[in-house]
């Protein structure tokens, strides 16, 4: 089943292809049967127990994704960087010392950082997973964007405001975009380290996009997933290699849809915030589009589920450059039975609208 890939790259399917944003994990009873038993980061760093995970909903949901995503964390960078990060029960992330000061960034973070020794159970659990999975859909891997990573390192933990990113940011802006070089080169050595493994998509997650300004964005996050794309590309070519479809996700920032769609990613991901009519008008078909079901819609009856899928499935189109996801990730207390009936919809829905067409 290659529907994704040929989507990511603009050929025409014979319907919309589908995934889940956190598909595999927290809503799913034998994900959460797991976690009983082990520490996530613990499931994070054996791979044959993040295969295992990864496999979860494409055994459940039997045929109706198109598509697995590794299990794994975007957070597993600051660690590899050298700071502790916690997996808290009902919180979320922790760092017990985050940076503070921009000479913390020579204090308390490595040098250099050799990604196969620091990260290298993520690609032996994707060199599993792909051999798992036998050919049954494509593998995503995925990174979090370098604005992200360095707000998760600087706040701690998750944070309503950023007001000490943002700190870093307008305090320090020399020192901050220096960080962020630095996660950017990181974030590059293990992308192409994920696709030797076997990734055959891979998706940057600059999910804190929106907290920036267009003006900041511009300056703090465009340039470095900008040149994720870039160097990841032009690296697998010197070295003979082809690349792989390459989505960004930025969620909340609406305002730089047209710039996404121009610095080299196959596929833009979209939130529920932007109107698919909106979308394409801004993209003119420079990329494929991925979304952007609102995620609350699954905690909706099945009936307004499928109207819902419908309606998103008509404003998109399903037969080119189109991928259907939610417009974030799933949420933890979703009834599984729910985000089947949105998958099946689907099914049934791009079938008949291609089928529609074609007649």
């Amino acid at each position: 089943n290659d529907l994704i890939l040929r989507a990511a790259l603009g050929k025409k399917t014979e319907r919309a292809p589908v995934w889940i944003m956190r598909q595999a994990g927290r809503y799913l009873p034998e994900f959460r049967a797991m976690r009983e038993k082990y520490d996530f980061f613990t499931i994070c760093r054996t791979p044959k127990l993040a295969t295992l995970i990864t496999l979860q909903p494409i055994e459940r949901y039997d045929g109706l994704l198109d598509a697995a995503i590794i299990f794994s964390d975007i957070l597993v960078i600051p660690q590899a960087l050298g700071l502790v990060v916690e997996m808290l029960p009902g919180q979320g992330p922790h760092f017990p010392d985050p940076l503070k000061v921009p000479q913390d960034v020579d204090t308390k973070l490595r040098k250099h950082v050799d990604v196969h020794e620091e990260l290298g159970y993520v690609f032996e659990a994707i060199t599993m997973t792909r051999k798992a999975l036998n050919g049954r859909v494509p593998l995503i891997g995925f990174i979090g964007g370098p604005w992200t990573l360095m707000a998760y390192m600087i706040e701690g933990g998750g944070s309503s405001t950023l007001s000490k990113a943002k700190t870093w940011l307008f305090s320090y802006p020399e020192e901050s975009k220096r960080l962020l070089q630095k996660i950017t080169d990181i974030c590059i050595d293990f992308l192409i380290g994920q696709i030797k493994a076997g990734a055959q998509m891979v998706q940057v997650f600059e999910s804190w996009g929106g907290e920036l300004s267009p003006y900041d964005f511009n300056i703090f996050s465009l340039p470095y997933i900008t040149q994720i794309a870039d160097k990841v590309k032009a690296q697998l070519k010197q070295e003979g290699m082809e690349s792989v479809p390459m989505t960004i996700f930025c969620k909340g920032s609406w305002y730089a849809l047209e710039s996404l769609s121009n610095i080299g990613y196959d596929t833009v991901s979209l939130d529920w915030t932007i109107d698919p009519a909106h979308a394409k008008a801004i993209t003119k078909g420079r990329v494929t589009l991925q979304g952007n079901m609102d995620p609350n819609v699954l905690y909706g009856n099945h009936e307004e589920i499928r109207i819902t899928v419908r309606r998103m499935l008509e404003a998109f189109g399903t037969g080119e450059k189109y991928i259907v996801n939610l417009g974030h990730g799933i949420l933890p207390t979703v009834d599984p039975e729910n985000a089947k009936v949105f998958l099946e919809t689907v099914h049934k829905v791009g079938l008949e609208l291609n089928n529609k067409t074609i007649n």
